[in-house]
């Protein structure tokens, strides 16, 4: 640079120069002004009547595990066997939302969320997995319900989020049996007519493979087995069918009007490049590499490809369990965290896996890749693969190491980001017509996070586990924000 100007001088020359053109050219300004006010008021906008909210789940935020009539789950004995759970973590107390559910309800309140996904807890309601219900626990749930609506928020009721009555693991095995299939049946019954006269929306159960693949297979959560392939399958079949009577058994019990649906983590296919080959490669995965549950459930039968890897292993069935499967839905939500990239390939699946670097950018969970074109993928597989009418993002989020910092603020800046990215992507779906309608955070506090116990923090509310103080982060103030203009911000 020239010594002709020092910092300040050139700067000051600069600006007249600014000055200048602007005096030159009056309109320009305004000009801008007004495209920039043009671009705020359309950036990012969802339509009316898109529902913005939170989610949780029973055993990750209630405690009172041994009240009222509760008696244990198979998460209580999983989180109680030394070495399975990080730190000998457990969810006796977890963030005291069975007492505090007033408060918590505030929260979502406080940042202007219109709706919220809750669960029952089973071991609750029907602390021997069947029989006579407890009725202070139904109580609880009813109270829980009638605080969402007092404070102008719709609710969603999750029947099962893994916590299985240790009772039914003891007496027939879980999930190997088709006796706690109907028990299933009759406890979504009877909760939805205890609560269709407020609650217009069931999900049935949350996520499959967590609780049948890691359940009774790698045995890495509860209740913590390895069986063989042909158990699992078997397994896997079982819990379908509890959907599908679940299904069944809501239809026949609950107010009219009430709708139901399920909340699934499939195997999220994206195209690793947005060209016809790789869109239509990542189509044929998406309902290959969900064959034993989304596929099933939406196309009313095993793929053969299914069958065929399974071989020997594969579930036994009947075509009247399988009709039950198939029972039609109203919704489907996807719970959404990571990608898997797919490419067409010559093979006779016709689409390869895309592994990633070891370089992938994560969150800090060590399976959490970040991927938000999920956002736009999921509700445009299900519309364009299954027909599917009406979607939500069930879950999405991710942890971070959440501190208080000096001035008492929790600055979770990657969950901000994370978020932020993931809805431009939703919004893109939305835009071309997709089926998507709702957006659950994941989560709406601090909470005992399965295995890794309370080292994992997903909460837009940061919760000091030993005080059980709750402070929001950086995140609540950007989802208020965000709900309140309707956009991305």
């Amino acid at each position: 640079m020239s010594s002709k100007y020092s910092r300040r001088g050139f700067g000051k020359a600069v600006a007249g120069i600014a000055s200048a053109a602007a005096a030159a050219r009056p309109g320009a300004v305004a000009g801008a002004a007004n495209n920039r006010a043009r671009a705020e008021e359309n950036y990012y906008r969802f339509p009316s009547g898109f529902l913005w909210g939170c989610a949780t789940a029973s055993y990750q935020i209630e405690g009172a595990a041994a009240e009222d009539g509760r008696k244990p789950s198979v998460w209580d004995t999983y989180a109680r066997t030394p070495g399975k759970v990080h730190n000998g973590d457990t969810g006796d107390v977890s963030v005291d939302d069975y007492h505090r559910y007033k408060e918590d309800v505030g929260l979502l309140k406080a940042v202007g969320g219109k709706c919220y996904r809750y669960s029952i807890a089973w071991p609750r309601v029907f602390p021997e997995g069947s029989g006579q219900p407890n009725a202070k626990a139904v109580d609880h749930y009813d109270r829980v319900t009638d605080e969402l609506l007092a404070q102008g928020i719709e609710p969603f009721v999750t029947l099962f989020h893994w916590d299985l009555p240790q009772a039914l693991q003891d007496r027939v095995g879980g999930w190997e049996s088709k006796e706690t299939v109907k028990a299933f049946a009759d406890y979504s019954a009877f909760m939805t007519r205890r609560l269709s006269d407020r609650v217009h929306n069931f999900f049935t159960i949350n996520e499959f493979s967590c609780f049948t693949d890691e359940g009774y297979g790698s045995g890495t959560k509860a209740p913590g087995l390895t069986l063989s392939r042909a158990r699992v399958n078997q397994v896997r079949h079982n819990a379908v069918l509890a959907h599908g009577m679940a299904v069944q058994a809501i239809r026949a019990a609950a107010r009219p009007g009430t709708r139901v649906g399920l909340a699934e983590n499939p195997s999220l296919c994206v195209p690793v490049i947005e060209s016809a080959p790789h869109v239509r490669a990542a189509q044929q995965a998406m309902r290959d590499v969900n064959a034993q549950f989304l596929t099933v459930i939406l196309e009313g039968r095993y793929l053969d490809s299914y069958l065929s890897r399974e071989r020997e292993a594969a579930p036994k069935y009947t075509a009247e369990e399988m009709k039950i499967i198939a029972s039609p839905l109203d919704f489907v939500g996807l719970n959404i965290y990571t990608p898997t990239y797919i490419r067409a390939a010559s093979s006779q699946a016709g689409y390869e896996v895309v592994p990633y670097p070891t370089s992938y950018p994560k969150t800090a969970s060590p399976w959490l890749m970040v991927g938000p074109e999920i956002a736009y993928w999921a509700p445009r597989h299900l519309g364009e693969i299954w027909s599917v009418k009406d979607a939500y993002i069930t879950e999405n989020g991710c942890s971070s190491d959440d501190v208080v910092a000096t001035d008492g603020h929790v600055y979770d800046t990657d969950r901000v980001m994370y978020v932020r990215n993931h809805l431009i992507h939703a919004h893109r779906a939305v835009a071309e017509g997709w089926p998507l309608r709702g957006y659950f955070w994941w989560s709406l506090m601090d909470n005992f996070e399965w295995t890794d116990g309370y080292s994992k923090r997903f909460g837009i509310y940061y919760v000091d586990f030993k005080t059980q103080k709750r402070i929001p982060k950086l995140s609540a103030s950007f989802y208020k924000e965000l709900i309140a203009r309707n956009a991305v911000v």
